[in-house]
């Protein structure tokens, strides 16, 4: 596709995005991380990428050929010595850039879990593609697990998948050892939004046991992609880590906010309860802040909305340059007060 892709508002989508990932040795992380950065800045792409000793995960955005070429150079590039051209990458698209900044990382696990024992290099679920997945979970004796953490089940989810209702994606070994038993639970079936987390989860059903594991290939935003809106057996929207907040079927943008105090994903509903205040709070979260938290918090949606009113940014790279060009402004205006003082100084002396 190219940059005249129509996305789902029915607008010309400028910006691309790409959710990767792939497990696989990465002893030199740390040496990467400079010319990915470096590589990345040149073509103005933004989002975050990690780099762990045990792979590479992220979604970034930015032109069509930026991403193509960042995508390239991940699969060829000389430093990546071939091992990175399996990586798994999804695309959408956007008409606004879902970033305001990039940030390359170097991280302990490309997917937090704290479970050394869970290493998808080694072992790994069966994997079920998007047209076979129906099937999968369809079977009566699947016990069927959404991966994810509570505030994005909340919006959406499989039909009759466990929510275990996790807080954190390291909080799932302790609702497996608390909740299931691999004599008593025979077949499991997981997913996830891209794949990455319901891939490591299923490694370390397999490390404890669990013999007959199952998870989604691209996970949930393949699913919506490839399969047809009218066979799908998913419910609502799928919660995505950037400003589209979620999506739909075929991967269009859904009418979703999120709360800037909680980050809960808000509905349309959601911000017509009487306790939603834009920047402030929303009914999840309104017992959980003092009266001092929500003055500061409207002192700052007050700033965002004087910011926007002038045609300026308030937050990201692109709020630091307009705060630059407003110094270098300021500067000038000193700088030329200053010389048409002494030059009207010399004046009166002459």
């Amino acid at each position: 596709m190219t940059s005249d892709h129509v996305n789902g508002l029915g607008e010309r989508a400028e910006f691309k995005v790409a959710a990767l990932y792939l497990f696989v040795a990465l002893p030199d992380f740390e040496e990467l991380r400079m010319p990915l950065t470096e590589f990345c800045d040149a073509r103005e792409i933004k989002g975050t990428l990690l780099l762990a000793r045990e792979g590479v995960n992220g979604t970034v955005a930015g032109s069509p050929e930026a991403i193509d070429e960042l995508i390239t150079y991940l699969k060829t590039g000389n430093i990546f010595k071939n091992r990175l051209a399996p990586v798994d990458v999804k695309y959408s698209f956007s008409h606004k850039a879902p970033f305001r900044r990039l940030k390359v990382r170097l991280k302990q696990e490309i997917v937090t879990m704290r479970a050394p024992e869970a290493n998808p290099t080694e072992q790994v679920g069966a994997y079920v593609t998007p047209d076979q997945w129906n099937e999968i979970i369809s079977d009566p004796d699947m016990v069927v697990i959404d991966t994810r953490n509570d505030y994005e089940v909340a919006i959406g989810s499989f039909k009759g998948a466990i929510d275990p209702e996790t807080k954190s994606f390291t909080d799932f070994k302790d609702w497996v050892s608390e909740n299931l038993k691999p004599e008593e639970t025979p077949k499991v079936a997981m997913f996830c939004t891209g794949g990455i987390r319901c891939e490591k989860a299923s490694s370390y059903m397999l490390a404890h046991g669990f013999e007959e594991v199952y998870h989604l290939k691209g996970g949930i935003l393949r699913y919506l992609e490839e399969q047809p809106q009218e066979e799908s057996l998913w419910q609502g929207g799928c919660f995505v880590f950037d400003d589209r907040v979620a999506v739909g079927h075929d991967l269009k943008p859904q009418d979703y906010l999120l709360c800037h105090a909680c980050r809960q994903p808000l509905s349309p509903e959601d911000r017509a309860h009487p306790d939603y205040e834009l920047g402030v709070q929303c009914s999840y979260c309104v017992n959980e802040r003092s009266e001092a938290e929500r003055e500061r918090a409207r002192e700052r949606q007050k700033q965002m909305s004087l910011a926007r009113e002038k045609g300026v940014a308030h937050l990201g790279d692109q709020a630091a340059l307009d705060a630059e060009a407003r110094r270098a402004e300021k500067k000038q205006q000193k700088d030329a007060q200053r010389q048409l003082h002494h030059e009207q100084k010399e004046t009166d002396d002459a």
